[in-house]
């Protein structure tokens, strides 16, 4: 499974609703999960594979062995405290961090894959994690959630990183020696 990476189309379209329970989720979250993994990521939205779905994964644990979330449907119900601006990387713009300012809490609202309901709520990675893969739900990337100054920075840096041949996974990137 090939993470796609921007400016696909795929990444600015709103996520249509998965059907809950459905079997198939399971094994498409499986695949996410593996492409997450392979490359380095904490979380991956379906359209960064490429499906239109609102379906999540998140492993915010650098520990973790594999031990994923997956959210079928999910939604931000409530974020809390101050606003905090931090680096932001993504699968789908490498090569680039960017700041992104959001609220320190986040709680989230989603079926897991049997189709039962389900709350997640989180600070620090993974609170932020959930935002920026909700985000991704509805068509917004690291570009649209940044400031105006940023979003112009940003895309002269996604520029060069491509040219340099940035990968997934990959938060700078440096010239390659052929």
């Amino acid at each position: 499974m090939n993470i796609v990476t921007a400016p696909d189309p795929t990444l600015r379209q709103v996520c249509e609703p998965c059907e809950v329970g459905d079997k198939g989720l399971k094994r498409l979250a499986k695949q996410m999960a593996k492409a997450m993994y392979k490359n380095n990521g904490c979380g991956l939205a379906a359209p960064q594979v490429g499906v239109t779905k609102r379906l999540v994964v998140i492993d915010c644990d650098p520990e973790s062995t594999g031990d994923y979330i997956a959210l079928v449907n999910p939604v931000i119900t409530e974020t809390r405290g101050e606003e905090v601006t931090e680096e932001e990387g993504c699968l789908s713009c490498p090569g680039i961090s960017v700041p992104i300012r959001r609220k320190e809490w986040a709680r989230c609202e989603y079926f897991d894959l049997d189709g039962n309901p389900c709350v997640l709520e989180g600070d620090g990675l993974l609170g932020r994690c959930m935002q920026h893969e909700c985000d991704h739900l509805d068509g917004r990337t690291l570009f649209e959630s940044c400031s105006p100054l940023d979003r112009i920075k940003a895309l002269q840096e996604y520029e060069q990183a491509r040219a340099l041949g940035a990968r997934p996974g990959e938060m700078s990137v440096e010239p390659r020696v052929r």
